[in-house]
């Protein structure tokens, strides 16, 4: 159980949320869906709750186990196997370690007494793994991480050669197995930010199934509309206007309904009392001609204000980014061009034979399953990393812009402003801070590290830092993870009226229609093939 008492949560000036009293209260049972316009607050409020960080103001107490996945996990040693990162939720990994030197031990040592020592020690440990669940546990974990699109051969990989969208999968799949005891039920509050980023169709089914059986209190951050309708009970709306936060305890379509409702409420009261108000001020104005009715006169005009300071506040129009990807520098007829790319981490292969030509203005989609290397391919692209063989060969006036799904492009110990100065050391002050504005930084927002940015403010970060390029070929990755739906929108927006090349990796089937590509290169195997209707409906599969 969690309990926010007083909560104020800041970003640098900026006041996110108020809720005075025990407003915010999370029990066993409560299915919480977080939601607000980037920028709101929901990723600050979500790393306060889980204990990560603290809070301008006010206490939370928190009680039982918390299983937290942050937007942007950090896995730690990234040379521990996934499977091993995913049994330490309960601390099978290292007693499956122990068990293993004991064993080792009883079959070598030559002397009695040493073997003596390590078969009682291998008997307390088996102990210890059965009362934890042993290898039904190992089972049981296994069928999560299965579950959620990542196979036995993933789970015996280290995790640094897995993918981003792999690695975050293995702490979803890591977190869900510490609250599981095999059908999901537990008293474990769970804190999600964004847990379906990176899953395919069908291992979204599977976490909708399993959050709706989950006893235990749950908190999630999602813009994925049909898992808050199927598991929410009770909505959280952060009012990015007003910086306080409405409790609805509700379903997710009541709560819509109920926000438009109250809405029209709003609009209606604020009509009729500004009617009045206008009355009475007419009215002041009369009597106030005439020295005798003065007083009387200002107590219509107080009154007036009284009136409508009672009023609930009536939403303005949320303010949007204006995205807009740049006009391309001038380039040769094919900017970038690359032939038998290969890619291994050891003797894993990532993806081989790889071959491609990014003509003017083209438009092509990398498709594959997770894990085939798509993002790898546009790391390898961008110059972030280094493939095996095989050449990249760059064509007359090429420049990249690259957007990275994990905003590794971000120094996140920088400020807003001094990333977009590194991203655009060219351009003039004034002219970057239109484009900041643009895309809604301004004021104390600039001198804000850029590491305590949300997803979506980062996304938007990462876009301005593009649009300020000049760049020819956009290598974009996961370009609308993390963004409200109208944000979202302006992203597809600018992808239907960039004139440059673009190399699209999405899980987004509105991203690729919004592209209207003529290409696709499939992995691992680096096929190339025209566009059609069926890769389209392939890409909610990927």
């Amino acid at each position: 159980m969690i309990t926010a008492t007083d909560l104020e949560v800041r970003a640098g000036a900026r006041t996110l949320l108020s809720a005075p009293g025990p407003a915010l209260r999370i029990q066993p049972g409560d299915r919480i869906g977080l939601v607000g316009r980037n920028g709101a607050g929901k990723t600050t409020t979500l790393r306060i709750l889980a204990g990560e960080t603290e809070p301008y103001a006010g206490t939370v107490v928190r009680s039982g186990e918390l299983g937290y996945l942050p937007q942007d996990p950090k896995e730690g040693d990234l040379d521990v196997l996934a499977k091993d990162r995913v049994l330490s939720a309960r601390g099978l990994d290292s007693i499956l370690h122990e068990m293993e030197k004991q064993q080792a031990l009883m079959a070598e040592a030559a002397d009695d007494k040493v073997r003596d020592r390590a078969v009682a020690k291998y008997g307390r440990l088996e102990e210890r793994f059965s009362a934890l669940g042993g290898y039904v546990a190992e089972s049981e974990a296994a069928r999560i991480c299965n579950s959620l699109g990542l196979p036995d051969r993933v789970l015996g990989q280290p995790l640094r050669t897995l993918s981003g969208g792999q690695r975050r999968r293995i702490e979803l799949a890591r977190i869900l197995f510490a609250a599981s005891d095999g059908s999901g039920k537990s008293t474990t509050t769970l804190l999600l930010d964004e847990p379906t980023n990176h899953l395919d169709a069908d291992s979204i089914t599977w976490l909708r199934g399993f959050l709706q059986n989950h006893d235990g209190g749950l908190i999630v951050i999602s813009h994925d509309v049909d898992l808050l309708a199927d598991v929410v009970n009770k909505v959280w709306f952060l009012d990015a206007v007003r910086g306080e936060a409405d409790v609805y305890n509700m379903g997710w379509k009541r709560y819509l309904d109920a926000r438009a409702t109250d809405e029209q409420r709003r609009k209606r009261e604020r009509a009729n009392a500004e009617k009045k108000a206008s009355a009475l001020r007419s009215q002041a104005a009369k009597l106030g001609a005439k020295a005798t009715k003065a007083t009387a006169a200002q107590n219509m005009l107080k009154r007036a204000e009284r009136m409508l300071d009672s009023l609930d506040d009536e939403r303005v129009a949320d303010r949007t980014a204006k995205i807009r990807f740049p006009d391309p520098a001038p380039c040769g007829k094919t900017p970038l061009m690359a032939s038998s790319l290969t890619k291994a981490y050891g003797s894993l292969e990532i993806f081989a034979g790889v071959d491609l030509a990014i003509d003017k203005g083209s438009r092509v989609v990398v498709l594959g399953l997770n894990g085939a290397g798509k993002t790898t391919l546009l790391k390898v692209l961008a110059g972030v990393e280094t493939h095996d063989t095989g050449t990249i060969e760059p064509g007359f006036g090429l420049k990249i812009g690259y957007f990275a799904q994990e905003h590794d492009t971000l120094d996140d110990d920088a400020t807003v402003w001094e990333n977009i100065r590194h991203a655009a050391p060219d351009a003039g002050e004034q002219d970057l801070r239109g484009l900041l504005g643009a895309f809604m930084f301004t004021g104390p927002q600039l001198e804000q590290p850029a590491g305590t940015l949300s997803g979506g403010e980062k996304t938007r970060l990462t876009l301005a830092g593009l649009v300020s390029s000049a760049a020819n070929v956009l290598l974009l990755d996961e370009p609308t993870n993390n963004l409200d739906p109208i944000s979202r929108e302006q992203v597809l927006d600018a992808l239907r009226s960039y004139s440059g090349a673009v190399v699209l990796v999405t899980h987004d089937p509105g991203a690729a229609a919004a592209l209207d590509p003529q290409r696709v290169i499939l992995l691992p195997d680096g096929t190339e093939d025209h566009w059609s209707d069926e890769y389209q409906e392939l890409i909610e599969l990927a």
